[in-house]
This record gives structure tokens, C-alpha cells and sequence, in this order.
């Protein structure tokens, strides 16, 4: 049976909503690991918050602690306004453009296995289409997960998401929306075809032994296998556009990763891996189900997605 064509399909419209919906859902559930996450990212190398050299944040879970613990446990959901914003526009992209975009690349009438290169070439397409698109909610989501604590009598540079929207925009100008635009495209092309495409090769290795069945527990599978992989291949790009975002002095992405490499050695780019695994969006309705078991869970709608960006 072609990959083309479902059982059950919905409009792209429909697929754009589900998708949206489910990821807005994942960023409200994950966002404090995400904002843990974030703060590791941004911290670098000398950085103390003790008397006696330690780093102040260190470990997922200490973070997390850290934050609650000097900033309230509110704290943690900040830049969760913007955070919903990208899910809607970004997430709803990704992957309600993933389909047609793949169908597009093989043409309409193909029938049987789409091959591994239109997948990854869908992938990286509708990933760097997309964050085009979302990259000043993302832009302002970091900006506010990376404010800390501030001494008494310093204002925080912005009141909420609306506020930082216009002070970016009216003191660095349009432009400045977009900061961090080259690694943000990357970042978000390449797990995106890292995710999407090893998702469906993974399914479809799965479907082929024996005893499993397209239904939501194969989905789940194949999600978290796919996730794995993603961020693993995109976590030095990942602290890279983090750091661009919460930091306007590096003049360049090749400035900034130059930089950190020079300063904090490559395993800096990579330590924060584990935090990203556990801060990643858990279930994301992304895809619309062929099997009649996960129709029957989600009527009309889609399977569960594992989604890890």
C-alpha cells in the first residue's frame, strides 16, 4: 500500500490544527525542563554563582531547583507565552506541510515505499520553512527564559511577550526579530529531517516484522527512536542559536561557534544533551493515523507523535 494514501484522510487545514494543538500542548508540559535547558546553554565557561567557582547552574534537575528555588516555581514557565506561539506556526508547519511537500517531491500517482532522500529532503524543506517563519517567537522566548534573578532595583528588560515583541523591534529594528535566523534554520532543518524522515523509515522497519501492526503503540516507537536521533544531531547546532538569541554580542553564527569552541571545547556543545532529552516535547498529534485502532482513540484526527524539537 502506497505511503500516499491513507485509509482516512483529513484536510490540510485539519492536519495543520491537530498538529498546532498538540504541540502547544507539549510546550505547556515541558517548558520548565526547556527553560532549564536554556540556562545551561547560555552559561558558560567561568561563570560562577557560589564563592567558590562552581557553576551556578548544574544539572538538569539542579537547575530546575535553582530557578524555583531563587525565582519562584513561575519562573520556570517563562517565555511560555512566546513558547505557544512558536508551536502554533512552527509546529503546525512542520509537520502539516511535511505529507504534501513529500508527495510533491515524488508526484501524485507514486505508489510503494517513498525513498529515504524525499523524506529527509520534505524534512529539511518544511523544518527550515517553518522556523523562517516562527523565528522572532522564538527570538523572544528565549530572551525571557534567559533572564535570572536581577538585583534588587534593576527592571527586567521586558514586562511579557507582547512588550519584548515591540522593545526588540522599535530599539534594534525590524531585523533584530530575526536574530540568530542562520543557526535557527539549521538547527530546525536538520532535526526535522533527522526526526521526520528517520520517523517514517523507523515505522516502516517496524511494520516489517513480525506481530507489529500500524497502531499508536508502533507511532510511539518509532517517535522515540526518531527523537533520540534528532537530538543528538542537532545539539551543537542547538546551543549555538540559543547563545545567538540570549547573547547580542557575538557578531556572527561563525563568531559565536568559534567562540565557544575556543573558550569551552567542543564537549560544551554536546554536554547539554541529556537536559534537551528529557526538556523535549513529549506527545505531538502530527500525523494523520491509518490504523483503525488509533481511529478509534483519536476520531478523525491524528496518531500520537513523539516529537522531540
Amino acid at each position: 500500500m502506497s505511503d500516499l494514501k491513507p485509509r482516512t484522510e483529513i484536510s490540510f487545514a485539519e492536519t495543520l490544527l491537530c498538529s498546532a494543538f498538540a504541540a502547544c500542548f507539549a510546550e505547556f508540559c515541558t517548558i520548565p525542563l526547556d527553560t532549564a535547558k536554556v540556562r545551561l546553554q547560555l552559561q558558560k565557561k567561568g561563570d560562577v554563582g557560589d564563592g567558590v567557582g562552581l557553576p551556578k547552574y548544574r544539572g538538569l534537575m539542579g537547575t530546575v531547583t535553582t530557578i524555583a528555588r531563587e525565582e519562584g516555581v513561575s519562573a520556570l514557565w517563562k517565555g511560555i507565552i512566546p513558547g505557544l506561539h512558536r508551536q502554533c506556526i512552527y509546529g503546525g508547519l512542520r509537520i502539516g506541510l511535511y505529507d504534501p511537500v513529500k508527495t510533491f517531491l515524488v508526484g501524485s500517482a507514486f505508489v510503494g515505499e517513498i525513498p529515504l532522500y524525499h523524506m529527509i529532503l520534505a524534512a529539511l524543506l518544511t523544518g527550515a520553512l517553518a522556523i523562517a517563519v516562527a523565528n522572532p517567537t522564538d527570538l523572544v522566548k528565549v530572551r525571557l527564559q534567559a533572564e535570572g534573578k536581577l538585583p534588587a532595583g534593576i527592571p527586567r528588560r521586558y514586562s511579557g511577550a507582547l512588550d519584548a515583541y515591540i522593545t526588540i523591534a522599535r530599539q534594534e529594528g525590524m531585523g533584530a526579530l530575526w536574530t540568530g535566523l542562520g543557526p535557527n534554520i539549521a538547527r530546525n532543518a536538520i532535526i526535522n529531517a533527522a526526526e521526520l524522515a528517520s520517523y517514517d523509515k523507523i515505522k516502516q522497519t517496524i511494520l516489517k516484522i513480525p506481530g507489529f501492526m500500524d497502531n499508536v503503540f508502533t507511532h510511539l516507537l518509532a517517535g522515540l527512536g526518531a527523537g533520540l536521533f534528532a537530538v543528538c544531531i542537532g545539539s551543537p547546532v542547538d546551543v549555538v542559536k540559543s547563545r545567538m538569541m540570549g547573547d547580542s554580542t557575538y557578531k556572527s553564527t561563525l563568531d559565536c561557534f568559534v567562540k565557544t569552541l575556543a573558550n569551552e571545547g567542543f564537549f560544551c556543545l554536546l554536554q547539554r544533551v541529556s537536559s534537551k532529552l528529557w526538556s523535549n516535547r513529549s506527545l505531538e498529534c502530527g500525523y494523520v493515523s491509518n490504523s483503525g485502532a488509533s481511529q478509534e482513540i483519536f476520531p478523525r484526527t491524528t496518531l500520537v507523535h513523539v516529537s522531540w524539537i
